[in-house]
């Protein structure tokens, strides 16, 4: 069975496969990833002093913001031995592609742990295919092994969290979000 797709639209491994040839296109992306794990660790930290009412929801989301936090220093890692410089402005200066897509679809714990759950299933597409991949950088592949454990539980995580209601009121968001940097479904 194939699929159909627009030819704008990648799939994980295609975009991956296209990033890891070129040295200039993996200094983007890490740059990205290193924000990325940076605001996931903001966005986490004002879910739960919004939203959160119990000291196992407080619990979770601040242990799980902290790994972001340790995923932001593991990638700061990879810039610094790679000599790729990054600055603190590139974090307010961010495009916001996928999150101006399904932020607004957050009106409580249950949407904002929903949102937070479909991010991390559409994340854990690209890094499970980069922790797979035998022929990809060495040190990308290893940094990314460490984080895959990690963002399965965050996935698992933040789906026990949310409702089934919520999962499914969030997620035309989320398939404008996949769209908006070109992913395919």
């Amino acid at each position: 069975m194939h699929q159909i797709k627009e030819s704008n639209m990648k799939t994980s491994q295609e975009w991956w496969n296209d990033i890891k040839v070129s040295d200039i296109k993996i200094a983007a992306w890490l740059r990205k990833q290193w924000r990325g794990e940076v605001t996931a660790s903001y966005r986490i930290k004002k879910l739960s002093s919004q939203y959160a009412t119990t000291e196992k929801e407080c619990n979770i989301l601040s242990t799980i913001a902290a790994q972001e936090e340790t995923h932001a220093s593991w990638i700061k890692d990879l810039l610094d031995n790679r000599n790729i410089e990054v600055n603190d402005s590139s974090i307010v200066e961010a495009e916001e592609r996928y999150w101006a897509k399904t932020l607004p679809g957050i009106k409580d714990f249950a949407t904002g742990t929903a949102v937070a759950a479909h991010a991390e299933g559409m994340r854990l597409e690209r890094i499970r295919v980069i922790a797979q991949d035998e022929t990809a950088p060495a040190d990308i592949r290893e940094t990314f092994v460490k984080i895959l454990k990690d963002e399965i539980w965050h996935e698992k995580a933040f789906t026990q969290l949310s409702t089934t209601e919520a999962l499914t009121s969030t997620l035309g968001d989320y398939k404008l979000g996949r769209e908006a940097p070109g992913l395919s479904a």
